[in-house]
């Protein structure tokens, strides 16, 4: 008997090949056309695409910086500024919502009424309530009609509120940004008590009783043997708040806060050049998903089981 080879195009993997060589050339083409279109659009219109008003000087202040920027910088310099605006906050609320959700999400489950209902009212109020309307809260109602300097609240002696914001030892945190970081913290953190909830409720009844067999109270039991196994259903949910974090930061125009979309904003209002800031801001966005989403691949391959 002869092995004879079927052909090539009874083989899946030429199949598979070939649909993702056709799928690709679809999208360039596809891409072609646009990029053709919006060039005989702006032909039409006199305008000339390009970069070279990034070299421009700005002309207009930004109220938080943290790096040194002033007026007669360059727009360019002027979006570095607000995209470190836009980190800043973004590192930041995704550590304190990540602590805040995970409180709350094991407070669902505790055994204590008044903490599990309390832990229940957060979450439905803050995930039911839109964050635009969470944020003019924080800012308006909150730090606007906080007493002035002079007069602010000191919180455990180290901590201070007044209308020029949260007060540290270390630094000082404006009202747009307390604010901001505030409203992102809470609306996030409710959804993340929810996955945190579903992860530790998909972990097996019967870890517990392994737990308690071996004498563990049920704090330990938590953090040694039920969040571990939790971790490997809760971190994929997780990584899409984390992004949805990010990308809501930029609704900090409505309060004044200048991150990179605030900042993007006034260089079109200021420039015209509507299609290339729209182009930055979404490599901006873009980058910073797919930073977030690599990094929390990486951690996810960390925590799954291996198999031998």
């Amino acid at each position: 008997m002869t092995n004879e080879k079927p052909p090539f195009w009874r083989d899946n993997r030429f199949w598979y090949i070939a649909g993702q060589l056709i799928a690709l050339f679809l999208a360039a083409f596809v891409v072609t056309i646009l990029l053709g279109n919006l060039n005989r659009n702006l032909q039409r219109l006199g305008i000339q695409f390009g970069f070279d008003f990034l070299k421009q000087q700005a002309s207009f202040d930004i109220g938080e910086t943290l790096i040194a920027y002033k007026p007669t910088d360059t727009y360019s310099l002027a979006l570095w500024v607000g995209l470190i605006n836009s980190l800043r906050i973004a590192f930041v609320g995704v550590i304190l919502t990540t602590i805040v959700g995970s409180i709350a999400g094991i407070a669902r489950l505790s055994d204590n009424w008044l903490v599990r209902n309390i832990s229940l009212v957060y979450v439905e109020i803050f995930r039911n309530t839109p964050l635009l309307l969470q944020l003019l809260f924080w800012y308006f109602a909150v730090f606007l009609g906080l007493p002035k300097a002079d007069n602010k609240i000191s919180l455990g002696g180290f901590i201070s509120l007044s209308q020029n914001g949260l007060e540290l030892p270390w630094f000082t945190f404006s009202p747009e940004f307390s604010a901001l970081l505030l409203g992102l913290i809470f609306y996030t953190g409710a959804f993340i008590a929810e996955i945190v909830r579903g992860g530790i409720q998909s972990v097996s009844k019967g870890q517990w009783e392994a737990g308690r067999s071996l004498g563990l109270n049920p704090s330990l039991i938590m953090r040694l043997v039920i969040f571990p196994q939790a971790l490997r259903v809760i971190i994929p949910p997780l990584t899409s708040q984390y992004l949805n974090l990010t990308k809501n930061s930029s609704l900090a125009i409505a309060i004044g806060y200048p991150d990179i979309y605030f900042v993007a904003s006034t260089t079109f209002n200021q420039t015209g050049k509507a299609v290339e800031v729209m182009l930055l801001l979404m490599l901006t966005y873009l980058s910073l998903s797919l930073t977030i989403s690599l990094i929390m691949n990486a951690f996810n391959r960390t925590v799954q089981i291996k198999e031998r």
